[in-house]
């Protein structure tokens, strides 16, 4: 067998290297099988649509001949997409971490035919600069080492092999108690970076889950420092080059310390994750920047992320033309130009908000970004300058735009559903709300396949095993549309997945949930972890699911599975916390439960208002549960005994198994539950 197969592939990144003189193959069987066949190593080389450096190594190399020649001649060799196989990714990653370098994207990983991994790294030049090795050298010193039987070749895959399985089997520890949470926020202090806000120098990413662990700290213990550190980031960041304020929405990470300079591509999964905070954020300030950053980021999601059935695309690329951020460059002379109509003042203001210079501020162009001067003026000021932004979009509108990456991932539309959930309640927007309705049934009738969740579909092509996050994201949309909606089918559709998980990826010796299922069959080993990577870890969002699924149905099954997850991780914290924000937020959620039960009728003016208190408050990881005039909360509910015949519209605000007397007023709910986000 030879010759390039990903033609057939649905992948837009593989599709890219369709017609790469290498004899790529994607990951599968198949080339496990030929690898023992033919008993060559196999490079296995992993990257995604978007990926800047992607491109780079695939222009250098993949797209050469020579180079090309090499690869065929001594490796099987595998192209994966890291955003359908994040399994696979997240193996090698892992791998490459043990060995001591830094992980990212392109991952470059030399594997035995068995798929054992032996050396690698990310990025290699074509020839040696960076500091780096040329790639050609070391293709042939890799495959040279291999033909020889070199020790050091088995020695490292051995001890490679026993470090993965000893890193899939997490730590455990004892119970997490609040202090401890609390303890990890103000550590975290120390790494935030005081005046541009984020963790850490350069590059910084948003890493959203730290931002709600700060909050969240903030909410219980009421420290000042967290909700500032929160809200100097999301400022920065609004105001940043990281942001786009044109078009709205994020992108993935900044290469300086200041949000100035990003690698421009736009993910679905940050943008989504951001949407939350946002939506926190700009509840509790009231501060007009925070909900502008909301909508226009939305605004972009509903405008160019939606494909034709209505699921979410992945992603939108760094480069256009060949050249990374062009798209989203300026010049001043070419902005001079377009505003020459304006009178004068207006073009002025606009670069001076903007940061237009002759010289630019980046690489002799200008990003757009008004961290130097991000206060908002009044409201003509900021409406004139709508007005130029707006030109100015319309005209980039006519470049050539960023690749689409337009393949649909289950993971990454429930975290899109569900921040479009929560937004839609926090403001009362009805077509967010529709949005991520259409998203969900997109999911389910489109990416289900014999009862079982697939994890990719683009066009009429469904792919891949569903991962852990799949579900735990999926499952968590669903629980954020039935508290919303009162609809009993996302309910019933979260137990269902639920119920997959619980028999395909539960370790029942162990605890914890896998990766991947049981019946996946073309992966080393099965991991099982807490950490964050690409998005929320699973195990961490099922901490959450479980515990909403036990309050509303009262099922002591899922409370005992959430019981049993705390204490299978809670060791890792002593290894490394910095990974864990969802899990130590799912725990938070766990061991402080705060609920609000909500009777009567939907229709009247009263319970409209006492819905209304609860959504104007930020209440991380509320359960909310609407009961209407004659439903009935589970035996073991806190305030099951309260309830009795037909209900009045009222609101019960319990906190663990202590409840409030009916709440009927929405000043009086409003206040109680502000005083029950630290009493929790």
């Amino acid at each position: 067998m030879s010759g390039n197969l990903l033609a057939q592939e649905a992948s837009p990144y593989l599709l890219q290297h369709k017609d790469n003189p290498v004899h790529w193959m994607s990951w599968g069987r198949e080339a496990l099988d030929r690898a023992r066949a033919e008993g060559k190593p196999i490079l296995l080389s992993v990257g995604y649509a978007a990926c800047h450096w992607c491109h780079v190594m695939a222009h250098e190399s993949f797209e050469d001949d020579e180079t090309a020649a090499l690869m065929n001649r001594l490796f099987v060799n595998v192209k994966v997409d890291r955003e359908e196989r994040p399994d696979i990714d997240h193996i090698y990653q892992s791998a490459l971490a043990i060995l001591g370098e830094q992980g990212g994207w392109p991952l470059t990983m030399f594997l035995t035919p068995d798929g054992d991994p032996f050396w690698g790294g990310t990025y290699f030049p074509k020839e040696a600069r960076y500091g780096r090795p040329g790639f050609k050298a070391v293709l042939q010193a890799i495959a040279d080492a291999h033909a020889e039987g070199s020790d050091k070749v088995s020695r490292n895959a051995s001890a490679l092999r026993q470090a993965l399985r000893q890193l899939a089997e997490p730590a455990a520890g004892e119970n997490i108690e609040p202090a401890l949470l609390d303890r990890i926020a103000e550590r975290l202090h120390r790494e935030i970076d005081p005046i541009h806000g984020g963790i850490g120098g350069a590059p910084k990413f948003p890493q959203p889950g730290m931002l709600m662990l700060l909050w969240r700290h903030w909410l219980r213990s009421g420290n000042q420092d967290s909700r500032d550190y929160v809200l100097l980031t999301l400022e920065r960041m609004c105001q940043g080059g990281i942001y786009d304020h044109l078009g709205g929405g994020f992108a993935r990470y900044s290469t300086d310390a200041q949000w100035l300079a990003p690698h421009f591509e736009k993910m679905l999964y940050d943008n989504a994750q951001l949407i939350e905070m946002l939506t926190h954020a700009a509840l509790e300030t009231g501060r007009p920047l925070f909900r502008q950053r909301l909508e226009e980021t939305i605004g972009w999601v509903l405008r160019e992320m939606i494909t034709d059935e209505g699921g979410f695309a992945s992603s939108l690329d760094a480069d256009s033309e060949g050249e990374e951020g062009k798209f989203y460059v300026w010049r001043e002379a070419e902005i001079d130009q377009l505003l020459a109509h304006l009178p004068g003042e207006a073009l002025e203001s606009f670069k001076r908000a903007y940061d237009v210079t002759p010289e630019g501020n980046w690489e002799g162009v200008t990003i757009l970004h008004r961290n130097r001067r991000p206060d908002l003026g009044n409201g003509a000021a900021e409406s004139q300058l709508a007005q130029v932004r707006q030109l100015l979009f319309e005209h980039r509108e006519q470049r050539e735009r960023p690749g689409w990456d337009d393949k649909v991932l289950a993971d990454w539309n429930g975290l899109m559903i569900r921040a479009l959930a929560q937004a839609s309640f926090a403001f009362a927007h009805a077509d967010w709300l529709r949005a991520a309705i259409r998203a969900f049934d997109y999911v389910v009738e489109k990416m289900t396949l014999d009862g079982r969740l697939r994890h990719s579909r683009r066009g009429d092509i469904l792919r891949h095993p569903a991962t852990l996050e799949d579900y735990a994201n999926m499952a968590s949309a669903a629980l954020a549309l039935f508290q919303i909606t009162r609809h009993q089918r996302f309910l019933g559709q979260a137990i269902a997945w639920v119920d997959v998980l619980d028999r395909h990826y539960w370790d029942h010796e162990g605890g914890g949930y896998f990766t991947t299922a049981d019946d996946t069959n073309d992966v080393v080993l099965r991991a099982k972890n807490a950490q964050d990577n690409a998005v929320p870890a699973g195990n961490g969002t099922m901490l959450q699911v479980l515990t909403t699924l036990y309050h509303l149905t009262g099922d002591d099954s899922y409370r005992g599975k959430a019981d049993l997850l705390i204490p299978r991780f809670a060791g890792e914290i002593g290894r490394n916390f910095f990974p864990l924000a969802t899990f130590l937020n799912g725990c938070d959620i766990a061991q402080r439960p705060l609920q609000i039960t909500l009777t009567g009728d939907p229709t009247t003016p009263t319970y409209v208002g006492l819905l209304r208190a609860i959504a104007d408050v930020s209440a991380p990881g509320l359960i909310l549960h609407q009961l209407g005039q004659k439903g009935a909360l589970p035996s073991n509910h806190p305030a099951s005994t309260a309830l009795e015949g037909t209900l009045q519209s009222a609101a019960y605000l319990c906190v663990g198994q202590r409840c409030s007397l009916p709440l009927r007023e929405p000043k009086a709910l409003s206040e109680a539950l502000l005083a029950a986000r630290s009493d929790a």
